[in-house]
């Protein structure tokens, strides 16, 4: 399994964040063109933090204060270049970002600074660049939060920071004081980490370290490195297995249309998966069946908003289904189309220690598929075509066709 690893031992922020996946290899050009829908061209550089050589981003941004509906219309307006799947995620990022700031500080009409340009552009850069890294999972190890006091909006406050207290509160990330007084990591690091963690630190066992990048602060303090790690790694143990829930409802009131949007909806809402299935109802009455997978802790909340947005009168949940999940790596499989070349990812399943299935990343072979002319599926079963025999010369796994 490839798994991206945080190592916040001298805390966090968001260019830290953005800065140290781009150091490990996420997409320069799609983390730029993402930056740039919100903000002007970020400068990336390469610094040195303590004798540490480190990536630094800014964002040259302006420091306007937005509500969080004035933040969600920045990310929309940046929905041409930017995935959907990337803007739920940083929509997700700000609505925990919204919910510490009214716990702390009540109903509040603005953000302060985490609702300014380069926040946004932070936000929307992190999750773009964790994006293109194609990961399975991703672990956070203890995060330094700092001591002392800093100043901000709301005159000298204590480091942590209400706000990035409230964020990290039940979200599972280990904490600890760190070796640097000031603040290490802020209220949008928080939020970030804790957005993109999906694995215990437990549950990585052994693996080997394929990529590191190191993601620089503004401060460069000389006896201490003011950096955040980042690694891609491939673990050598089994996945671990996990349980969710499945929420489901059957309507037959509402229109395609309608349920497409709610689908959506959830999704950006944090279910793990969501699809809805044609079914015959009593009477003979067309309907569909609405499925929702969620983790145990989101249950609730997505019910209530499969409820409001289909509805319905009520919603099953089938609690603590044992998920099997797969052992996945990437790897990249040489292509020729019609004279061209090119080498371009897939993604493997693993059982029993051979490859059971292989798939096409979409968005390079839509690319390529581009280039060349031809339809996106034709250039998915070339790739495909060339994984298996690839496979099939290392002898790892026969591919369908030899079965």
């Amino acid at each position: 399994m490839r798994v991206l690893v945080f190592d916040p031992f001298h805390g966090a922020a968001g260019d830290m964040i953005t800065a140290a996946l781009l150091d490990c290899g996420a997409d320069r050009e799609r983390v730029a063109a993402a930056m740039r829908a919100v903000v002007a061209e970020p400068a990336v550089e390469t610094v040195t933090r303590a004798g540490i050589r480190a990536t630094k981003v800014n964002t040259h941004a302006t420091p306007v204060h937005r509500s969080l509906d004035e933040v969600f219309k920045r990310l929309d307006d940046a929905s041409p270049v930017v995935p959907p799947e990337v803007l739920a995620k940083a929509r997700r990022v700000f609505s925990r970002i919204n919910a510490a700031e009214t716990e702390v500080h009540g109903a509040h009409v603005h953000f302060h600074e985490v609702g300014a340009d380069d926040a946004i552009a932070d936000v929307i850069g992190a999750c773009t660049a964790l994006a293109t890294l194609r990961v399975d999972g991703v672990a956070v190890l203890p995060l330094a939060l700092g001591s002392g006091t800093t100043t901000g909006s709301h005159g000298t406050i204590p480091v942590p920071a209400p706000a990035t207290v409230a964020i990290l509160k039940g979200s599972g990330l280990a904490t600890m004081q760190g070796c640097d007084a000031g603040e290490l990591c802020t209220p949008t690091g928080a939020a970030l980490l804790a957005e993109f963690s999906s694995l215990n630190q437990a549950d990585l066992g052994g693996y080997t370290i394929t990529a590191v990048g190191y993601g620089a602060g503004s401060r460069d303090t000389p006896h201490s490195p003011n950096v955040l790690r980042a690694m891609v790694v491939e673990t050598t143990g089994a996945l671990p297995q996990d349980t969710v829930d499945l929420l489901e409802t059957n309507v037959d009131d509402v229109s395609g249309e309608v349920i497409g949007e709610a689908l959506a909806r959830f999704m950006a809402a944090g279910a793990r998966d969501a699809s809805a299935t044609p079914i015959v109802m009593k009477k003979g009455r067309p309907g569909s069946l609405v499925t929702v997978i969620s983790l145990p802790e989101t249950s609730a909340a997505l019910a209530r908003l499969m409820a409001r947005e289909l509805g319905t009168l009520g919603i099953r949940c089938i609690p603590a289904v044992h998920r099997f999940v797969a052992e996945r790596t990437m790897a990249d499989v040489d292509v020729e189309i019609c004279g061209h070349k090119k080498r371009l990812p897939v993604k493997c399943g693993w059982m029993d220690g051979r490859i059971y299935t292989l798939k096409a990343e979409f968005d390079t072979a839509r690319d390529w598929a581009a280039e060349l002319d031809l339809p996106v599926r034709d250039v998915l079963r070339a790739i495909e075509d060339a994984a298996w025999n690839q496979v099939r010369e290392k002898r790892q796994d026969a591919g369908p066709g030899d079965k």
